[in-house]
């Protein structure tokens, strides 16, 4: 026979470590190397995303 295997259910703190910071504005803000020239607006711009929370922001030079 197989093993039987544990699972160990996420709890919510597990769920939503990270977030607290995100929520009050305090990202953790990485920059994105894939995209640096905006077709739209015709020039580089730097994108950001947030390492905990996923959100993006653009920054033009």
């Amino acid at each position: 026979m197989g093993e039987i295997l544990t699972f160990k259910k996420r709890t919510l703190s597990d769920k939503h470590r990270g977030q607290g910071l995100c929520r009050e504005g305090f990202h953790r803000w990485r920059t994105v190397k894939e995209r640096q020239f905006d077709v739209k607006q015709g020039r580089l711009v730097t994108q950001f995303r947030c390492s905990r929370c996923g959100v993006t922001k653009t920054k033009a030079l």
